[in-house]
């Protein structure tokens, strides 16, 4: 539900507009204003989660997110709609990192962890897709105002299974929330995922960019050392990063997220403005990439369990890059069976690989109060991949489509998209590179255990 709602919104825009009467600028804000407070609070909601428990946090964010659904699609202006996106966004940042929490709790053996994770990973990996689809469906069949409504139902079925399957107990052994660290880390992430927001729409050298990004710099560095010198319980427990696990898995997904976000924004883009699909036609051209991940999301633990880590990694984020290099090479006369099928196929099939076998690489050893912190690490270097690469890539490819001639407006827009999608396929391959040279192999490479979680093993009883 959070992933889809990232995507669902995207092809009602149009709709959006007309009835509500946003001003020119003012359109993008349904989207940032949601992205803005998920990313800059992604951190922070997994730690809540660890510290009040994860039942508790189930249930404020289940409730949350439904109330503000509700709130947006009875939205009569431009503000009322911001306002419940971003109600959505601050939501969305409890649940994203919660549900994997939830999962490494309650999961401790690790085939079966690695089979949970595999499934949280695939619907995680498919909900961008399904959720074009279904805006475009619930935008052409019935009101804009049901890509909010249709959370309603999904909330109300989520609060039912949480209270059957959720446990309450804390898993953190803090006896307080550091909430200097929170403050700082919260400001630092939300005024840089502001400024890559602002970067991709005005240009890296205006004002507001500039501004947010020293913001996050300060920011940045003052929690740093406000964790690393004098919080008592801190928010972050640095040392996490000694574990190779952990920081390769953020590098992976931070390159990943850089190259599924702005790919998939690109591939909307090139559907409505090059082909000239329907918004209903569009989404449902993505139906492809829902099964190529989970096909990719099925074959990767039972590969990673024979190859090792490092081969699954590599090779999914190899046909990650082909698929992108395919749909660069697509031009205004391509055809969906010949152009955009296979490099859709290709590239989601790699997406599927390398989103599981990473989650889990991240997860396998880490100890229950980490949880949510592990979690939280994932999401928010996701986000903000997804940010800076669509910033990135927003760049590229308006300094290639900005040409007035109308008779030329098409091929402008198609060497735009095709030189952003070059861009995606060289994040695919870094991220290749790193996992090829530091990623776990096979059996006698296993990944160390966390700290943390080594020491619970050694106390554990025999």
């Amino acid at each position: 539900m959070v992933v889809l709602d990232v995507s669902v919104v995207n092809v009602a825009l149009p709709s959006i507009a007309g009835d509500l009467g946003f001003r020119p600028g003012g359109l993008s804000w349904v989207v940032n204003a949601y992205t803005l407070v998920f990313g800059g609070l992604l951190l922070l909601g997994g730690r809540f989660a660890d510290f009040v428990g994860h039942r508790v946090a189930m249930f404020l964010g289940l409730a949350v997110f439904g109330a503000t659904s509700v709130l947006g699609g009875f939205a009569q202006t431009p503000g009322q709609l911001i306002a419940a996106r971003a109600g959505q966004g601050l939501a969305g940042a409890l649940l994203a990192p919660l549900s994997l929490a939830v999962i490494m709790v309650t999961f401790r053996e690790p085939r079966a962890r690695a089979r949970a994770v595999g499934i949280w990973a695939m619907v995680s990996a498919a909900g961008s897709a399904l959720g074009v689809l279904l805006g475009g469906v619930l935008t052409e069949w019935l009101s804009w105002r049901w890509v909010l409504f249709v959370n309603v139902p999904i909330v109300a079925a989520a609060l039912i299974l949480a209270r059957l399957s959720v446990r309450d107990g804390r898993t953190t052994r803090m006896s307080r929330l550091d909430l200097p660290g929170a403050l700082l880390v919260t400001v630092a992430l939300t005024a840089l995922v502001n400024g890559l927001i602002r970067a991709g729409e005005h240009g890296w050298g205006t004002g507001g960019a500039l501004v947010s990004f020293a913001v996050a710099v300060v920011a940045g560095a003052a929690f740093a050392v406000w964790e690393l010198r004098a919080a008592a319980e801190p928010l972050v427990r640095f040392g996490v990063f000694r574990a190779r696990p952990v920081w390769l898995a953020n590098v992976i997904v931070l390159f990943l997220g850089a190259a599924t976000v702005a790919g998939f924004y690109f591939a909307s883009l090139f559907l409505q403005n090059v082909l000239r699909y329907s918004p209903l036609r569009a989404g449902a051209a993505f139906l492809p990439f829902c099964f190529g991940t989970v096909v990719g999301s099925m074959l990767s633990g039972r590969l990673a369990t024979r190859f090792g880590a490092r081969a699954v990694l590599t090779a999914g984020l190899v046909l990650g890059a082909a698929g992108m290099l395919l749909f660069g090479l697509m031009h205004a006369d391509s055809a969906f069976l010949t152009g955009f099928l296979p490099a859709s196929l290709v590239a989601s099939t790699g997406v599927g690989l390398c989103m599981v076998a990473n989650t889990s690489l991240a997860t396998g050893a880490a100890a229950p109060h980490e949880a949510g912190l592990i979690s939280g690490l994932i999401n928010a270097a996701r986000q903000i991949g997804g940010s800076l690469g669509l910033a990135i890539l927003t760049t590229v490819a308006a300094t290639q489509g900005a040409s007035s001639a109308p008779a030329e407006r098409v091929h402008q827009l198609v060497t735009g998209y095709d030189r952003a999608f070059l861009v995606t396929a060289g994040f695919c391959a870094a991220a290749a590179v790193v996992a090829a040279v530091f990623a776990p192999g096979a059996r006698r490479d296993e990944p160390a255990v966390l700290p943390a979680a080594a020491a619970e093993q050694d106390h554990a009883p025999a």
